[in-house]
């Protein structure tokens, strides 16, 4: 009989390569695809929820925004998790909360449950992400682990991509008003055949074992997790929330967050690891290359979800148009993500300046075809700017990662990797919060292009204020070269 068991470091020899590395790769790259897919995929189903459900705006931000927090949240304690108790158990139990996750997400009957499902969607992506870069570390080595986390850079450019068009033929297939919950269902099958592979194909941890609570940082997350949301809440409440006493929810995101770095800086000097790695943060190159990538997210993120909202509310433009009118942007930004990654070895920050100035342009660009261009043919007129700022996006995530962890020791490699993952979801749910709350200020009537013309300029102040980010970095670095 033939032992199907995936084979572990204790069954082969020392230093022989797992035989069915490239199938569990395959199995990684599916399940990266179909977490990150929920990010994009989502905002293009957001009119038809809305028609669906009856759902008021700020529940439609926290559908998007929700789970980018939660998946962010949970990023930095999954990774650990993996390490101390196995990776592919993590991976399975991230994967089956996830594909039960989705289901309920399909099943909802209204606004609330659809937000709770997308919260433990957002969990359960934030469980299965960390451990796909983790087991390609254990799975490979030398050029062949570069060829592996080549693939799956791919497959987060591809996801963001098709994550649009997808969801809009789905929606155009099923119908405008119950064809968004086949934007869930879409997982079901996918989930279901990666966990049987996952449990045949995908190698254990030879260092599993037992691993206490604290070592998680339960406290450490609920406070940075009360902090953002208490920093959202009066924005995305907006229109729900009248008067201004919501603002003073601001002062306590401020000393709760406070609460929460005096509490990392605590775990840090007792020898318990920390959700964030404070001592990170005294390397200028990765406190910069955060702050910038999470600005940037909150920028470019919010982008998709109020163009969708305004092609299909606004312009009456179906799923599947909207999805391929906001497609040039991501085709863009696939198209210059390898470009950037072999040019940042050679310019360093200042690549990632430029593509922020792209953006910055691209996006001005967009908000002058609105105007200039009415009624259904701004699609059209949206392509070529929205194009020339995905361009510049190619620019500035990779090219960003790889300046912001050049020089983190590689013992705290994977706790730096996790908190800028972190920002960039952090930054997410921020932008969607501030921009979603500008541009429904503006809807009513025909209120529509202006309520896209100051949600624009919103994210591009996001924007912009990353690249004064990059500038100053830049201006820095040659100061000190001629020093």
């Amino acid at each position: 009989m033939v032992d199907r068991r995936p084979a572990t470091e204790g069954t082969r020899a020392e230093g022989e390569p797992d035989p069915n590395r490239w199938r569990a790769l395959a199995v990684c790259l599916v399940a990266g695809f179909m977490t990150l897919l929920d990010v994009s995929i989502v905002n293009v189903a957001l009119p038809s929820i809305r028609a669906g459900l009856h759902t008021p705006e700020s529940d439609l931000q926290w559908v998007v925004s929700g789970y980018a927090l939660a998946f962010g949240l949970f990023l930095i304690p999954a990774g650990r998790l993996g390490d101390a108790r196995g990776r592919r158990a993590v991976f399975i139990v991230g994967l089956v909360l996830f594909t039960l996750s989705s289901a309920a997400c399909g099943l909802a009957q209204n606004s609330l449950w659809l937000v709770i499902a997308r919260l433990a969607q957002g969990v359960a992506g934030g469980m299965v992400s960390p451990q796909i870069s983790a087991l390609i570390q254990q799975m490979f080595k030398g050029r062949e682990r570069g060829t592996a986390f080549g693939a799956f850079g791919t497959v987060v450019g591809v996801s963001t991509a098709v994550g649009p068009l997808l969801g809009g033929l789905l929606i155009q297939a099923a119908g405008p008003t119950e064809g968004w919950r086949w934007v869930f269902y879409v997982n079901l099958p996918i989930g279901v055949v990666c966990v049987v592979l996952a449990r045949m194909l995908l190698p254990d941890t030879p260092s599993a074992g037992r691993v206490r609570l604290r070592d998680l940082d339960p406290v450490g997350v609920l406070l940075l997790g009360a902090g953002v949301c208490a920093l959202l809440l009066p924005f995305v409440e907006e229109q729900q929330w009248k008067g201004g006493g919501k603002y003073l929810l601001v002062l306590v995101a401020a000393a709760l967050l406070a609460v929460f770095v005096a509490w990392e800086a605590r775990c840090s000097a007792r020898g318990v690891q920390p959700v964030v790695r404070l001592s990170l943060f005294r390397i200028r190159s990765f406190w910069m290359g955060s702050s910038l990538i999470l600005l940037y997210f909150a920028g470019f993120t919010s982008i998709f979800f109020i163009s969708t909202l305004y092609l299909q509310s606004g312009l009456r433009y179906s799923a599947l148009l909207a999805g391929l009118a906001i497609t040039p942007f991501a085709m863009g930004s696939g198209l210059a993500a390898g470009i950037g990654g072999r040019l940042v070895g050679r310019f360093g920050r200042p690549l990632v300046a430029v593509g922020l100035a792209m953006v910055v342009v691209g996006l001005g660009g967009t908000a002058l075809a609105v105007h200039q261009v009415g009624g259904r043919g701004v699609g059209w007129a949206m392509a070529a700017p929205l194009l020339f700022a995905g361009l510049g996006s190619g620019l500035v995530i990779a090219p960003n990662q790889t300046l912001t962890l050049s020089e983190v020791p590689v013992d705290t490699a994977g706790s730096a990797g996790g908190t800028l993952q972190t920002g960039q979801r952090v930054g997410s749910s921020i932008g969607i919060a501030a921009v979603g709350s500008v541009f429904f200020a503006q809807v009513g009537g025909d209120g529509w292009r202006t309520a896209y013309d100051h949600g624009l300029i919103v994210s591009v102040a996001f924007v912009a204020a990353a690249l004064v980010v990059a500038l100053i970095d830049v201006l820095t670095d040659r100061r000190a070269s001629s020093a």
